[in-house]
Protein backbone atom coordinates (compact mmCIF):
# COMPACT_ATOMS: atom_id res chain seq x y z
CA UNK A 1 0.00 0.00 0.00
CA UNK A 2 1.52 3.07 -1.15
CA UNK A 3 1.58 5.96 1.57
CA UNK A 4 -0.77 9.31 1.38
CA UNK A 5 0.45 12.91 0.47
CA UNK A 6 -0.91 15.68 -0.01
CA UNK A 7 -0.65 17.99 -2.91
CA UNK A 8 -1.83 21.42 -4.26
CA UNK A 9 -2.89 19.63 -7.53
CA UNK A 10 -2.96 16.31 -8.48
CA UNK A 11 -3.35 16.20 -12.85
CA UNK A 12 -4.79 13.05 -14.23
CA UNK A 13 -3.32 12.39 -17.58
CA UNK A 14 0.75 12.87 -19.11
CA UNK A 15 -0.38 14.12 -22.82
CA UNK A 16 0.26 17.88 -23.63
CA UNK A 17 -2.35 19.32 -21.50
CA UNK A 18 -1.02 17.77 -18.12
CA UNK A 19 2.30 18.36 -18.40
CA UNK A 20 1.89 21.45 -20.24
CA UNK A 21 -0.66 22.94 -17.34
CA UNK A 22 1.96 21.02 -14.52
CA UNK A 23 4.79 23.06 -15.82
CA UNK A 24 2.91 26.10 -15.97
CA UNK A 25 1.54 25.92 -12.59
CA UNK A 26 5.18 24.87 -10.87
CA UNK A 27 6.97 27.64 -12.69
CA UNK A 28 4.26 30.36 -11.78
CA UNK A 29 4.09 29.88 -8.07
CA UNK A 30 7.31 28.12 -7.55
CA UNK A 31 8.82 25.00 -5.50
CA UNK A 32 6.50 24.94 -2.56
CA UNK A 33 3.63 24.91 -5.00
CA UNK A 34 2.84 20.94 -5.60
CA UNK A 35 1.87 19.02 -8.42
CA UNK A 36 1.31 15.53 -8.97
CA UNK A 37 0.95 14.06 -12.68
CA UNK A 38 -0.50 10.40 -12.81
CA UNK A 39 -0.77 8.54 -16.20
CA UNK A 40 0.39 5.14 -16.90
CA UNK A 41 2.36 6.57 -20.08
CA UNK A 42 4.48 7.44 -17.83
CA UNK A 43 5.82 4.27 -17.55
CA UNK A 44 7.38 4.25 -20.66
CA UNK A 45 10.98 5.49 -21.09
CA UNK A 46 10.08 7.43 -24.59
CA UNK A 47 6.72 8.25 -25.98
CA UNK A 48 4.89 5.85 -28.64
CA UNK A 49 2.72 8.54 -29.88
CA UNK A 50 2.50 8.35 -33.70
CA UNK A 51 1.02 11.66 -34.93
CA UNK A 52 2.48 14.96 -35.52
CA UNK A 53 0.72 17.82 -34.79
CA UNK A 54 0.08 21.45 -36.02
CA UNK A 55 1.52 23.94 -32.97
CA UNK A 56 -0.50 27.25 -33.57
CA UNK A 57 1.95 30.64 -33.43
CA UNK A 58 -0.14 31.04 -29.64
CA UNK A 59 0.96 27.74 -28.62
CA UNK A 60 4.43 27.83 -29.20
CA UNK A 61 4.61 31.25 -27.28
CA UNK A 62 2.89 29.34 -24.08
CA UNK A 63 5.86 26.36 -24.88
CA UNK A 64 8.03 29.25 -25.32
CA UNK A 65 6.79 30.70 -21.80
CA UNK A 66 6.98 27.24 -20.37
CA UNK A 67 10.61 27.23 -21.33
CA UNK A 68 10.14 24.03 -23.24
CA UNK A 69 10.15 25.35 -27.17
CA UNK A 70 14.09 25.85 -27.23
CA UNK A 71 14.55 21.65 -26.75
CA UNK A 72 12.29 20.91 -29.58
CA UNK A 73 13.10 24.07 -32.09
CA UNK A 74 14.99 22.27 -34.55
CA UNK A 75 12.54 19.63 -35.11
CA UNK A 76 9.78 21.78 -35.52
CA UNK A 77 9.07 22.53 -38.88
CA UNK A 78 7.62 26.29 -39.96
CA UNK A 79 4.51 26.05 -41.96
CA UNK A 80 5.66 28.59 -44.85
CA UNK A 81 2.15 28.51 -46.83
CA UNK A 82 -0.60 26.78 -47.09
CA UNK A 83 -2.66 25.62 -50.12
CA UNK A 84 -6.36 24.53 -50.41
CA UNK A 85 -8.07 22.50 -53.26
CA UNK A 86 -11.77 21.42 -53.75
CA UNK A 87 -12.13 18.32 -56.53
CA UNK A 88 -12.79 14.95 -57.17
CA UNK A 89 -10.79 12.46 -56.30
CA UNK A 90 -11.14 11.70 -60.26
CA UNK A 91 -10.09 14.84 -61.24
CA UNK A 92 -7.28 15.17 -63.07
CA UNK A 93 -6.48 18.78 -62.11
CA UNK A 94 -6.93 20.07 -58.63
CA UNK A 95 -7.25 23.52 -58.96
CA UNK A 96 -5.99 26.07 -56.18
CA UNK A 97 -9.01 28.09 -54.65
CA UNK A 98 -7.13 29.58 -51.65
CA UNK A 99 -3.89 30.48 -50.29
CA UNK A 100 -2.36 31.42 -47.65
CA UNK A 101 1.15 33.30 -46.37
CA UNK A 102 2.78 31.63 -43.29
CA UNK A 103 3.26 34.83 -40.99
CA UNK A 104 1.16 35.98 -38.44
CA UNK A 105 3.89 38.48 -37.53
CA UNK A 106 6.80 39.88 -39.27
CA UNK A 107 9.26 36.85 -39.02
CA UNK A 108 6.60 34.32 -37.04
CA UNK A 109 5.22 31.56 -38.71
CA UNK A 110 1.29 31.13 -37.58
CA UNK A 111 2.34 27.45 -37.13
CA UNK A 112 4.77 24.61 -36.96
CA UNK A 113 4.25 20.90 -37.52
CA UNK A 114 6.56 18.43 -34.82
CA UNK A 115 5.89 15.11 -34.04
CA UNK A 116 3.63 14.28 -30.95
CA UNK A 117 6.24 12.15 -29.64
CA UNK A 118 9.15 14.77 -29.41
CA UNK A 119 6.86 17.32 -27.68
CA UNK A 120 5.43 14.96 -24.98
CA UNK A 121 9.31 14.28 -24.15
CA UNK A 122 10.43 17.16 -23.86
CA UNK A 123 7.60 18.07 -21.35
CA UNK A 124 8.11 14.94 -19.66
CA UNK A 125 12.13 16.22 -19.44
CA UNK A 126 10.33 19.85 -18.04
CA UNK A 127 8.84 18.41 -15.81
CA UNK A 128 11.37 16.00 -13.83
CA UNK A 129 13.66 19.47 -13.81
CA UNK A 130 11.54 20.92 -11.88
CA UNK A 131 11.02 18.49 -9.92
CA UNK A 132 7.44 18.04 -10.74
CA UNK A 133 6.27 14.20 -9.03
CA UNK A 134 5.11 12.23 -11.33
CA UNK A 135 3.81 8.57 -11.22
CA UNK A 136 3.10 6.07 -13.91
CA UNK A 137 -0.57 5.08 -12.32
CA UNK A 138 -4.03 5.98 -13.21
CA UNK A 139 -6.77 8.03 -11.29
CA UNK A 140 -9.26 5.31 -10.31
CA UNK A 141 -11.55 6.92 -7.67
CA UNK A 142 -11.89 10.69 -5.62
CA UNK A 143 -14.24 11.87 -2.94
CA UNK A 144 -14.11 15.08 -1.54
CA UNK A 145 -13.19 16.21 1.97
CA UNK A 146 -14.20 19.59 3.86
CA UNK A 147 -11.48 21.19 1.79
CA UNK A 148 -9.95 18.72 -0.16
CA UNK A 149 -10.71 16.35 -3.08
CA UNK A 150 -8.94 12.55 -1.99
CA UNK A 151 -7.79 10.70 -5.26
CA UNK A 152 -7.74 7.19 -5.34
CA UNK A 153 -4.35 5.66 -7.28
CA UNK A 154 -4.21 2.05 -9.08
CA UNK A 155 -1.02 1.55 -7.55
CA UNK A 156 -3.00 1.62 -3.93
CA UNK A 157 -1.97 5.14 -3.42
CA UNK A 158 -4.11 8.31 -2.31
CA UNK A 159 -3.84 11.51 -2.41
CA UNK A 160 -5.26 14.68 -0.97
CA UNK A 161 -5.10 17.43 -3.06
CA UNK A 162 -7.09 21.10 -3.41
CA UNK A 163 -7.34 20.49 -7.09
CA UNK A 164 -7.76 17.80 -9.62
CA UNK A 165 -7.54 18.68 -13.28
CA UNK A 166 -8.87 15.58 -15.70
CA UNK A 167 -6.17 15.38 -18.62
CA UNK A 168 -6.77 11.83 -19.46
CA UNK A 169 -8.44 12.03 -22.78
CA UNK A 170 -11.61 12.40 -25.04
CA UNK A 171 -12.45 8.64 -23.14
CA UNK A 172 -12.07 10.69 -19.68
CA UNK A 173 -12.84 7.91 -16.41
CA UNK A 174 -12.22 11.36 -14.60
CA UNK A 175 -14.85 12.88 -16.13
CA UNK A 176 -17.01 10.42 -16.04
CA UNK A 177 -16.52 9.81 -12.64
CA UNK A 178 -17.73 13.21 -11.87
CA UNK A 179 -21.07 12.21 -14.00
CA UNK A 180 -20.71 14.96 -16.21
CA UNK A 181 -22.35 14.42 -19.44
CA UNK A 182 -21.33 14.92 -23.22
CA UNK A 183 -23.25 15.87 -25.87
CA UNK A 184 -22.50 15.20 -29.46
CA UNK A 185 -22.06 13.06 -32.05
CA UNK A 186 -19.87 10.34 -34.01
CA UNK A 187 -19.26 11.50 -37.50
CA UNK A 188 -19.05 7.94 -39.14
CA UNK A 189 -15.19 9.02 -40.20
CA UNK A 190 -12.13 8.34 -39.42
CA UNK A 191 -8.60 10.11 -40.28
CA UNK A 192 -5.79 7.51 -41.58
CA UNK A 193 -2.98 8.73 -39.94
CA UNK A 194 0.99 8.54 -41.26
CA UNK A 195 4.35 9.68 -41.96
CA UNK A 196 5.57 9.89 -45.71
CA UNK A 197 8.84 10.76 -46.95
CA UNK A 198 8.95 12.37 -50.40
CA UNK A 199 11.41 12.90 -53.05
CA UNK A 200 11.34 16.59 -53.69
CA UNK A 201 11.24 19.57 -50.48
CA UNK A 202 8.14 20.98 -49.64
CA UNK A 203 9.24 23.59 -48.98
CA UNK A 204 7.56 24.62 -45.83
CA UNK A 205 3.92 24.59 -47.91
CA UNK A 206 1.12 22.38 -46.35
CA UNK A 207 -1.90 21.24 -48.15
CA UNK A 208 -5.73 20.58 -47.90
CA UNK A 209 -7.33 19.16 -50.68
CA UNK A 210 -10.80 18.57 -49.86
CA UNK A 211 -12.36 15.34 -51.63
CA UNK A 212 -15.96 14.43 -51.68
CA UNK A 213 -14.81 11.99 -48.45
CA UNK A 214 -13.46 13.92 -46.25
CA UNK A 215 -9.93 16.33 -46.28
CA UNK A 216 -6.65 15.00 -47.34
CA UNK A 217 -4.16 17.37 -45.81
CA UNK A 218 -0.39 17.09 -46.27
CA UNK A 219 1.28 18.73 -43.51
CA UNK A 220 5.35 19.40 -43.69
CA UNK A 221 7.69 18.39 -41.32
CA UNK A 222 11.62 18.51 -41.20
CA UNK A 223 14.02 17.31 -43.99
CA UNK A 224 11.46 15.58 -46.64
CA UNK A 225 8.61 14.19 -45.44
CA UNK A 226 5.06 14.91 -44.36
CA UNK A 227 2.12 14.40 -42.27
CA UNK A 228 -0.98 12.61 -43.52
CA UNK A 229 -3.89 13.09 -42.04
CA UNK A 230 -6.95 11.42 -44.60
CA UNK A 231 -10.43 11.53 -43.77
CA UNK A 232 -12.44 8.96 -45.26
CA UNK A 233 -15.96 7.11 -44.27
CA UNK A 234 -15.21 4.67 -40.96
CA UNK A 235 -15.98 1.86 -42.97
CA UNK A 236 -13.26 3.01 -45.77
CA UNK A 237 -10.86 3.90 -43.84
CA UNK A 238 -10.76 0.68 -42.13
CA UNK A 239 -10.36 -1.06 -45.36
CA UNK A 240 -7.65 0.97 -46.80
CA UNK A 241 -5.46 0.98 -43.58
CA UNK A 242 -5.67 -2.70 -43.71
CA UNK A 243 -4.49 -2.79 -47.34
CA UNK A 244 -0.44 -4.88 -47.96
CA UNK A 245 1.89 -1.89 -48.53
CA UNK A 246 2.18 -1.57 -51.99
CA UNK A 247 -2.31 -1.52 -52.10
CA UNK A 248 -2.21 1.55 -49.66
CA UNK A 249 0.67 3.14 -51.48
CA UNK A 250 -1.79 3.45 -54.46
CA UNK A 251 -4.51 4.65 -52.19
CA UNK A 252 -2.26 7.39 -51.01
CA UNK A 253 -0.51 8.18 -54.52
CA UNK A 254 -4.32 9.19 -55.92
CA UNK A 255 -4.61 11.63 -53.10
CA UNK A 256 -1.42 13.22 -52.96
CA UNK A 257 -0.39 13.25 -56.44
CA UNK A 258 3.47 13.26 -57.93
CA UNK A 259 4.58 16.58 -57.24
CA UNK A 260 6.65 15.95 -54.75
CA UNK A 261 7.69 12.95 -56.95
CA UNK A 262 8.03 9.27 -55.37
CA UNK A 263 6.34 8.62 -51.93
CA UNK A 264 7.38 6.17 -49.05
CA UNK A 265 5.04 5.60 -46.41
CA UNK A 266 7.51 5.62 -43.23
CA UNK A 267 6.10 4.40 -39.57
CA UNK A 268 2.61 3.16 -38.74
CA UNK A 269 -0.29 4.28 -40.39
CA UNK A 270 -3.56 4.24 -37.96
CA UNK A 271 -7.15 5.33 -38.40
CA UNK A 272 -8.55 7.23 -36.00
CA UNK A 273 -12.59 7.41 -35.36
CA UNK A 274 -13.36 11.56 -35.87
CA UNK A 275 -16.49 13.11 -33.52
CA UNK A 276 -17.36 15.95 -31.97
CA UNK A 277 -18.34 16.39 -28.61
CA UNK A 278 -18.28 18.51 -25.57
CA UNK A 279 -18.87 18.48 -21.71
CA UNK A 280 -21.85 19.73 -20.75
CA UNK A 281 -19.72 21.26 -17.70
CA UNK A 282 -15.63 21.62 -17.59
CA UNK A 283 -15.83 21.78 -14.16
CA UNK A 284 -17.19 20.24 -10.79
CA UNK A 285 -16.17 20.46 -6.99
CA UNK A 286 -12.67 20.68 -6.99
CA UNK A 287 -12.10 18.85 -10.31
CA UNK A 288 -12.11 20.75 -14.04
CA UNK A 289 -11.33 19.21 -17.24
CA UNK A 290 -8.48 20.26 -20.02
CA UNK A 291 -7.99 19.15 -23.48
CA UNK A 292 -10.21 16.11 -25.27
CA UNK A 293 -11.36 15.69 -21.71
CA UNK A 294 -13.47 18.68 -22.24
CA UNK A 295 -13.92 18.87 -26.04
CA UNK A 296 -13.24 16.72 -28.98
CA UNK A 297 -13.15 18.73 -32.28
CA UNK A 298 -13.26 17.26 -36.04
CA UNK A 299 -9.51 18.15 -37.07
CA UNK A 300 -10.95 19.81 -40.58
CA UNK A 301 -8.98 22.94 -39.09
CA UNK A 302 -6.34 21.73 -36.76
CA UNK A 303 -7.51 23.45 -33.79
CA UNK A 304 -7.94 20.78 -31.45
CA UNK A 305 -4.65 20.86 -29.85
CA UNK A 306 -4.56 24.43 -29.63
CA UNK A 307 -8.14 24.69 -28.11
CA UNK A 308 -6.68 22.15 -25.12
CA UNK A 309 -3.56 24.33 -24.81
CA UNK A 310 -5.64 27.37 -24.35
CA UNK A 311 -7.60 25.40 -21.87
CA UNK A 312 -4.15 24.88 -20.15
CA UNK A 313 -2.92 28.37 -20.28
CA UNK A 314 -6.70 29.67 -19.23
CA UNK A 315 -6.53 27.33 -15.99
CA UNK A 316 -3.39 28.02 -14.88
CA UNK A 317 -3.82 31.81 -14.98
CA UNK A 318 -6.96 31.40 -12.75
CA UNK A 319 -5.55 29.54 -10.21
CA UNK A 320 -1.96 30.91 -10.37
CA UNK A 321 -3.93 34.24 -9.49
CA UNK A 322 -5.88 32.54 -7.07
CA UNK A 323 -3.31 31.22 -5.21
CA UNK A 324 -1.16 34.63 -4.89
CA UNK A 325 -3.86 36.18 -3.41
CA UNK A 326 -4.25 33.13 -0.76
CA UNK A 327 -7.57 32.09 -2.40
CA UNK A 328 -8.64 28.53 -1.93
CA UNK A 329 -7.72 27.99 -5.40
CA UNK A 330 -10.08 24.83 -5.78
CA UNK A 331 -12.93 27.30 -4.92
CA UNK A 332 -15.84 27.62 -6.93
CA UNK A 333 -15.56 31.17 -8.21
CA UNK A 334 -12.21 30.40 -9.13
CA UNK A 335 -13.19 27.37 -11.22
CA UNK A 336 -16.14 29.20 -12.63
CA UNK A 337 -13.98 32.00 -14.10
CA UNK A 338 -11.97 29.38 -15.57
CA UNK A 339 -15.34 28.23 -17.58
CA UNK A 340 -16.73 31.04 -18.72
CA UNK A 341 -13.06 31.88 -19.90
CA UNK A 342 -13.46 28.86 -22.69
CA UNK A 343 -17.07 27.74 -23.14
CA UNK A 344 -17.41 30.37 -25.81
CA UNK A 345 -15.00 29.90 -27.44
CA UNK A 346 -14.94 26.31 -27.56
CA UNK A 347 -18.29 26.14 -28.43
CA UNK A 348 -18.15 28.37 -31.64
CA UNK A 349 -14.85 26.59 -32.65
CA UNK A 350 -17.06 23.29 -32.76
CA UNK A 351 -19.50 24.53 -34.58
CA UNK A 352 -17.42 26.01 -36.96
CA UNK A 353 -15.11 22.78 -37.84
CA UNK A 354 -18.43 21.07 -37.52
CA UNK A 355 -19.89 23.18 -40.34
CA UNK A 356 -17.09 23.29 -42.30
CA UNK A 357 -16.97 19.34 -41.92
CA UNK A 358 -20.81 19.05 -43.70
CA UNK A 359 -19.93 21.76 -46.05
CA UNK A 360 -16.69 20.10 -47.60
CA UNK A 361 -17.50 16.31 -47.32
CA UNK A 362 -19.87 15.17 -49.55
CA UNK A 363 -20.64 15.08 -52.71
CA UNK A 364 -22.80 17.66 -53.89
CA UNK A 365 -22.21 19.66 -57.24
CA UNK A 366 -24.55 22.36 -55.75
CA UNK A 367 -22.71 22.91 -52.34
CA UNK A 368 -19.04 22.40 -54.36
CA UNK A 369 -19.77 25.33 -56.43
CA UNK A 370 -21.27 27.72 -53.14
CA UNK A 371 -17.70 26.79 -51.53
CA UNK A 372 -15.86 27.40 -54.39
CA UNK A 373 -17.35 31.04 -55.05
CA UNK A 374 -17.22 31.34 -51.10
CA UNK A 375 -13.04 30.53 -51.39
CA UNK A 376 -12.51 32.77 -54.47
CA UNK A 377 -14.07 35.23 -52.68
CA UNK A 378 -11.82 35.12 -49.67
CA UNK A 379 -8.84 34.43 -52.33
CA UNK A 380 -9.64 38.31 -53.22
CA UNK A 381 -10.05 39.82 -49.56
CA UNK A 382 -6.73 40.22 -47.68
CA UNK A 383 -8.19 41.49 -44.58
CA UNK A 384 -10.21 38.78 -44.44
CA UNK A 385 -7.10 36.45 -45.50
CA UNK A 386 -5.43 38.08 -42.62
CA UNK A 387 -8.44 37.62 -39.95
CA UNK A 388 -8.49 33.46 -40.70
CA UNK A 389 -4.69 33.47 -40.01
CA UNK A 390 -5.10 35.49 -36.53
CA UNK A 391 -7.85 32.77 -35.94
CA UNK A 392 -6.12 29.93 -36.97
CA UNK A 393 -2.87 31.17 -35.12
CA UNK A 394 -4.78 31.96 -32.15
CA UNK A 395 -4.69 35.15 -31.15
CA UNK A 396 -8.66 36.21 -31.45
CA UNK A 397 -11.04 36.54 -28.47
CA UNK A 398 -9.37 36.84 -24.68
CA UNK A 399 -6.09 35.47 -25.16
CA UNK A 400 -4.58 34.16 -21.93
CA UNK A 401 -0.93 35.42 -21.05
CA UNK A 402 0.75 32.45 -21.82
CA UNK A 403 -0.98 31.91 -25.30
CA UNK A 404 0.64 35.62 -25.68
CA UNK A 405 4.29 34.52 -24.54
CA UNK A 406 4.19 36.29 -21.13
CA UNK A 407 5.01 34.40 -17.77
CA UNK A 408 1.95 34.09 -15.15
Amino acid sequence: MASAATRDVVIGGAGFAGLALAIALRQALGGTFSVTVVDPALGHQRSRDPRASAIAAAARRLFEAIEVWDAVAEEAQPILDMVVTDSKLEDAVRPTFLTFGGEVEEGEPFAHMIENRLLVDALVAKAKELGIDLRATAVTSFAHGRNSIDVALADGGTISARLLAGADGGRSRIREQANIATHGWNYGQSAIVCTVAHERDHEGRAEEHFLPAGPFAILPLTGRRSSIVWTERAEEAERIVALNDQEFHDELEKRFGLHLGDLKVTGTRRAFPLSLFTARSFIAERLALVGDAAHIIHPIAGQGLNMGLRDVAALAEAVADAARLGLDIGADDVLERYQRWRRFDTAMMGVATDSLNRLFSNRSDVLRLVRDVGLGLVERMPPLKRMFIREAAGFTGDVPKLMRGESL
